[in-house]
C-alpha cells in the first residue's frame, strides 16, 4: 500500500510542483528537527516554486524576444559615455514606456552602445510578461517585402503591430528604397499610440530623408515616432573597442 508520504510526492509531480518535490525531504527534516515551523516551511517552499517558475518564464520570454545576446543595465559601463544620463536610462526599467505608448530611439555613432541599451530594456520587458520582440531593420524590410510578394503583407503587419514592445535595431545603416519605406511607414503607423517601438540608428533626423529615399515619407514615420517620445543622443567613442583605445594612443 502507498503511504501518504508517497501519495504526495506523487501528487506533487502530478501538478508540476517541481521545487516541491526536490525540497520536501529537507523541509520535513527541518520541521521535525524543531529548526522551523510547518507554515514557514510551507512559504520557503512556495517562494522557491514562485522564483524557479519566473526564471523559467523569464527564459522563454527572452528566447522568444531573438536577441542578438544577453546584456542588461548593469553589463553597460556609463562611466565610459558621459554623455549619458545615468538616471534617465536606468528609469527606463520601470517600464513606464510602456504603459505610456513611449517610444524610445537611441541615436549616436557606431559602436557607441545603443543596441545594448535597447536590448537591456527589451529583456527588462521580457522578463515582466510583455510580448518583445527584437529585429535589424534590414531583417525587418526583407520580411514585409517577402510577405508582399506573397500576398500576406496583411498578416506580416499585424504580427509585428502585436508585440507589446518592438526593437528595430540599425535604422539608417543601410539606405532603404521608396517602396520598401512604404512598407515601414505602414507598420509605424499601424504601432502608433498602441505599442511602443524601440529604434536605435546611426543618422540624425535631419538624415532620415535620405535613409528612406523620400523626405515626405521619412517626415511621416519621424512624426508618428517622435510624438510620444524618448531620445537618447549617445556622444563618445566606441564602446566596443574601449578595451583597446590605448593601442590608438601609442606611437610608432
Amino acid at each position: 500500500m502507498i503511504n501518504n508520504y508517497n501519495k504526495l510526492k506523487n501528487n506533487l509531480d502530478s501538478i508540476g510542483l517541481l521545487t516541491f518535490n526536490q525540497d520536501l525531504d529537507y523541509y520535513i527534516d527541518k520541521v521535525n528537527s524543531g529548526e522551523t515551523n510547518f507554515i514557514d516551511a510551507l512559504f520557503c517552499m512556495s517562494q522557491k516554486e514562485i522564483e524557479f517558475r519566473q526564471e523559467r518564464v523569464n527564459k522563454s520570454m527572452i528566447k522568444i524576444g531573438h536577441f542578438p545576446f544577453i546584456k542588461t543595465f548593469d553589463d553597460y559601463d556609463f562611466g565610459f559615455q558621459p554623455s549619458i544620463n545615468k538616471e534617465e536610462i536606468l528609469d527606463l526599467k520601470n517600464l513606464r514606456f510602456i504603459n505610456n505608448n513611449e517610444n524610445i530611439i537611441f541615436m549616436g555613432t557606431s559602436g557607441v552602445g545603443k543596441t545594448h541599451l535597447a536590448t537591456a530594456v527589451g529583456i527588462e520587458s521580457a522578463k515582466n510578461r510583455y510580448q518583445t520582440y527584437f529585429i535589424t531593420a534590414n531583417d525587418l524590410i526583407a520580411q514585409l517585402k517577402k510577405a508582399q510578394i506573397e500576398n500576406c503583407l496583411a498578416r506580416r503587419l499585424k504580427h509585428f503591430t502585436s508585440y507589446s514592445v518592438l526593437i528595430i535595431d540599425e535604422v539608417g545603416f543601410l539606405p532603404i528604397s521608396k517602396e520598401d519605406s512604404n512598407l515601414f511607414f505602414q507598420l509605424i503607423s499601424k504601432r502608433y499610440e498602441k505599442h511602443p517601438t524601440i529604434i536605435t540608428t546611426n543618422k540624425s533626423f535631419n538624415k532620415w530623408g535620405e535613409v528612406f529615399g523620400d523626405s515626405v515619407l521619412a517626415n511621416a514615420i519621424l512624426d508618428r515616432l517622435l510624438h510620444h517620445s524618448r531620445i537618447f543622443s549617445i556622444v563618445g567613442p566606441s564602446y566596443r573597442t574601449k578595451d583597446k583605445l590605448k593601442y590608438f594612443n601609442e606611437e610608432e
